[in-house]
């Protein structure tokens, strides 16, 4: 597991554009006056967000400071990996043809299109605030989640925003998510998940992406990703490896409503986070949805559910017509894997996806289900930190490539996503 660590670089302030050159050298009180105001324009309302159209200043030795020389400006840049962009709302509008493109995807929560932003291949989201953010918070936000990187997470290269939307820009990448790849529509019996190696590789991938985003990221060491679900995460098309989607856009769309003092001794945390009640159903740990407190253990719930998705092929909650009770049962991968555990026996090979063939390990497979089971304990005190389940799952992903070496099977995949 890695350690914590802050990141202590942080943009602390966004210059408006102006055609005087008289604003470019306002004084320290001035800029110092722009940061503390809210990320609202000064001829709307206060519930209104304006568009982007902001230039990115940083601060130099002082939080106090900032930078108005290109010199220091151009030194400060060259030391980041790569500086978060800060797109113009009207390079948001010529990407997307004024919103006239064909969506890439479409739900009730937010919109995306695949397009092209500064001659880079890009994912573009639309997405609504929670709440009003205000601009210097936006910023060191954005800055420090742009600038974690991890093989395993889709990285976000900036954002935009426009009235009450935030639009945030993404890497692309060819690939399926987790859920179509488990679950095809068209063709159910087929998964290109058909071995039980490259399901582990999924679960690895995802276990590490989790343990960085909680403890490594240099973001709050209570991050939450919040998004964790099959449906967002991203199976590539050339390796089968996992990439998670989504990293950072709770907090930046301000589904984080504040930190505040837990009063409940069960979810062990001083500095939980409050946020709106919305998520996805069969995802969210029950203390949330009792109370909206958020903490990463509810991640690490949400993993457990991903697990159990990745050795039954089921869906999280599905609901299917009783004929017995004239109406539709409720059926959970969860009370599924508790019922299997408590009989017992050969009960787990039975509900094992059965396209894998029955060619998997058993005592890894039996382990996998005993830690989804662990991860999704009601009691979130009883559940293990991201740092030791990405350990156990790295552990139990050796012994079954070890199993796969032993048996002759293929250790490595480059598989085709194109329909069947």
């Amino acid at each position: 597991m890695c350690k914590s660590k802050k990141n202590t670089n942080t943009i602390n302030s966004l210059t408006p554009k102006s055609k005087s050159s008289n604003s470019l050298k306002s004084s320290t009180t001035t800029t110092t006056s722009i940061l503390s105001s809210s990320f609202v324009n000064p001829t709307s309302s206060s519930n209104n967000y304006p568009s982007t159209n902001y230039t990115p200043n940083y601060s130099a030795t002082s939080k106090s400071s900032s930078f108005t020389s290109k010199t220091s400006l151009s030194n400060f840049k060259g030391s980041l990996p790569e500086n978060p962009h800060i797109y113009d709302f009207s390079e948001i509008c010529k990407a997307t043809n004024n919103f006239l493109k064909k969506p890439f995807s479409s739900s009730s929560s937010s919109t995306s299109w695949r397009c092209s932003i500064r001659g880079k291949e890009v994912i573009l989201f639309q997405r609504k605030f929670f709440r009003q953010i205000g601009l210097p918070e936006l910023q060191q936000m954005l800055l420090t989640i742009c600038r974690s990187h991890h093989s395993t997470l889709i990285k976000l290269l900036g954002a935009s925003t426009s009235g009450s939307n935030i639009y945030l820009v993404y890497e692309y990448f060819r690939g399926v998510n987790l859920a179509t790849c488990l679950r095809n529509p068209q063709n159910p019996s087929y998964t290109v998940l058909s071995s039980w190696l490259s399901r582990m590789q999924i679960a690895t991938d995802i276990a590490h992406g989790l343990d960085y985003i909680h403890h490594c990221s240099g973001l709050s060491s209570e991050f939450v990703h919040y998004h964790v679900r099959s449906s967002s995460i991203l199976v590539t098309e050339d390796s089968l490896n996992a990439k998670i989607c989504h990293f950072g856009s709770a907090a930046l769309r301000g589904e984080i409503v504040g930190n505040e003092r837990s009063s409940s001794k069960n979810f062990g945390r001083s500095d939980s986070m409050v946020m709106k009640i919305e998520g996805t159903p069969g995802y969210m740990a029950p203390e949330f949805q009792a109370n909206g407190v958020l903490t990463q253990k509810c991640d690490v719930y949400a993993f457990g559910v991903v697990i159990l998705e990745l050795v039954s092929g089921e869906e999280a909650l599905r609901y299917v017509f009783d004929k017995g009770a004239v109406g539709h049962k409720r059926i959970s991968v969860i009370e599924r894997a508790r019922e299997v555990v408590a009989v017992g026996g050969g009960e787990l090979r039975k509900w094992v996806d059965k396209r894998l063939k029955d060619s998997y390990p058993v005592e890894v497979a039996e382990k996998m289900v005993l830690l989804g089971l662990e991860c999704v304990d009601d009691d979130p005190e009883k559940r293990p930190d991201m740092g030791l389940v990405d350990g156990r799952v790295s552990k139990l992903y050796l012994k079954s490539k070890n199993w796969a070496e032993k048996i002759g099977l293929p250790t490595e995949f480059s598989v085709s996503m194109a329909p069947r």
